[in-house]
């Protein structure tokens, strides 16, 4: 679990995480709550390093 969470930053996940951020922001400015549940969805993605990412979204051949 330490080495998903502190190997592998790069610009995706910071850009994800950033964009996270302005969500929660956001949310807090403009009293629209439902714009965390966004947040959250960025902010998981940065943090455990899921998604898609510059390949696109494939399964792996070999397991």
């Amino acid at each position: 679990m330490k080495q998903i969470l502190f190997t592998n930053w790069h610009a995706m996940r910071f850009i994800r995480l950033a964009f996270a951020l302005f969500l929660f922001v956001q949310a807090y400015e403009t009293q629209e709550w439902f714009l965390v549940a966004f947040g959250v969805f960025f902010l998981i993605q940065a943090i455990f390093n899921t998604g898609c990412g510059a390949i696109g979204c494939q399964i792996p051949k070999k397991l």
